[in-house]
């Protein structure tokens, strides 16, 4: 023990001579010769560069204004060096201590100092670090690094869009048939096939039919019949006949100028369109009932769509839809919704929708696959904010408030409708109040940690109730355990 008392003894007078002998040295070193002192340390990498008149100017690397001066550094800490720092006990003692919580980050907080298992000291919370709000509060110099981001609540109209699937169908009253009501033979057959377009009236066929025949007959023979008393009501009978047998009104009007029964009577289009089907062929005989040819009126053609089921609520009779046909990429045919079907696909999920396109150059065809936009948008604007600004846990949906000063508030709000990027939100918002969009899943985290410590103090809050005394034995009691 001795022994390394007197080596203490030995190493401390060296040191104090030889810290004399370099201040003797010093005031008789040549000037020019004059050694540096040790270099300061580094100075701390500065976040950015503030603007010296406190104008809301940044900039990320040094820069002067325009009156020359230079723009302060702002470091993690933010204390710019040009201002004097306060001593951190000088300004820790005049704010009260709320409690202490662990050091390690555990749920576990004390009302006096206390130490944790591994001998380290608790950490004293201060008035205005926490709030009984569960508000948040960052550093500038965190706010800049996360990159979090305000806008204010502002009320606008939101553009819900529903996207669904569909085919190009013939309107139902624009189809017809050519079918015979007697038997009859196919004598000829006009310049027409599949696909051909045909003005109505254009001649398509001409058949034979004994009971046509038979039909023009009878009525010629009342028209020129010279029996005076019941030879109207008679004509008339004949006449019906002919039309109950579907021969053309022009054929009966010719018949009646001419007075000569047809050995063959001509067939012609009822209508203009596309002829979809052609059946008669030349010599052929077609029983009652045969369709002979199908055609159709396409410029007005129906859009099937199969809508969600979840989207049904958001849509109704007279909605404008824009649709787009993947045979014609950027063109968009303009229609509205006419029926909603009454009726949901058990295996789908979807509902059928009607909507009625006019289609003057015949461009939208049969079957042809489509895409349809429902704007379900509502002209009145309602509160909104950016999507990113939600946290949807599921169960519940947060906004973060800036509450300005670095001090940020999670709120729970109700939302409505969803479009365009923006969310409707119903309650637990006010106009011009801003909203974190951007870095708000790190101000979340920070808020469920806050939250759960506050629970535990709020748990343990019992236990501060012991007296002083009580607790002066218990930790009297613990050192000497």
């Amino acid at each position: 023990m001795t022994t390394i008392r007197l080596l203490t003894a030995f190493a401390l007078g060296i040191g104090l001579a030889a810290g004399g002998y370099w201040t003797s040295q010093q005031s008789l070193w040549p000037s020019g010769l004059l050694l540096a002192p040790p270099a300061v340390a580094a100075e701390r990498p500065a976040l950015y560069y503030r603007d010296p008149s406190g104008a809301p100017f940044w900039s990320a690397g040094p820069k002067k204004d325009s009156n020359g001066r230079d723009y302060l550094p702002v470091y993690d800490e933010d204390e710019a060096p040009s201002e004097p720092a306060k001593p951190k006990q000088q300004a820790d003692s005049a704010r009260k201590i709320l409690y202490y919580r662990n050091p390690m980050g555990l749920p576990d907080t004390s009302p006096i100092p206390k130490k944790d298992p591994m001998g380290m000291n608790y950490v004293p919370v201060y008035e205005g670090d926490d709030t009984d709000d569960s508000a948040v509060k960052l550093s500038p110099g965190k706010i800049q690094r996360t990159g979090v981001k305000s806008v204010p609540v502002e009320r606008r109209a939101i553009s819900v869009s529903i996207r669904a699937p569909g085919t190009v169908q013939l309107d139902e009253r624009r189809v017809s048939v050519i079918a015979m009501r007697s038997e009859s033979f196919v004598q000829k057959v006009a310049d027409v096939t599949t696909g051909t377009r045909v003005k109505a009236g254009q001649p398509l066929m001409e058949i034979y039919s004994s009971a046509i025949a038979a039909a023009a007959a009878e009525y010629l023979s009342t028209i020129n019949s010279k029996i005076v008393g019941g030879i109207e009501s008679y004509g008339r009978g004949s006449r019906q006949r002919l039309t109950n047998l579907d021969v053309p009104e022009p054929v009966i009007a010719a018949m009646e100028k001419s007075h000569v029964a047809p050995v063959t009577v001509q067939w012609s289009a009822p209508r203009d369109g596309i002829v979809l089907e052609r059946n008669a062929v030349e010599g052929m005989r077609a029983n009652p009932g045969d369709v002979l040819f199908r055609i159709a009126d396409i410029s007005l053609v129906w859009a099937l769509i199969d809508v969600a089921e979840r989207d049904l609520g958001s849509i109704a009779v007279g909605q404008p839809v824009a649709i787009r046909a993947r045979s014609f990429p950027g063109r968009t045919f303009s229609g509205k919704i006419a029926v909603i079907y009454p009726q949901v696909n058990r295996d789908t999920r979807t509902a059928r929708v009607r909507v009625e396109l006019v289609n003057p150059d015949f461009a939208l065809l049969p079957d042809m696959y489509v895409d349809a936009d429902i704007d379900t948008a509502d002209a009145a604007p309602v509160l909104a904010v950016a999507d990113s600004s939600v946290l949807d846990t599921g169960t519940r949906q947060v906004v973060l408030v800036d509450k300005s000063e670095g001090r940020y508030e999670p709120r729970e709000v109700k939302l409505g409708r969803r479009g365009g990027g923006y969310i409707e939100v119903r309650d637990g918002l006010s106009a011009g109040e801003a909203v974190v969009t951007s870095a708000n899943f790190l101000i979340d985290a920070e808020s469920n940690l806050k939250a759960a410590l506050k629970s535990f103090s709020e748990a343990d809050a019992p236990r501060a109730t012991v007296p002083s005394s009580d607790m002066n034995g218990m930790k009297n009691k613990g050192d000497q355990q």
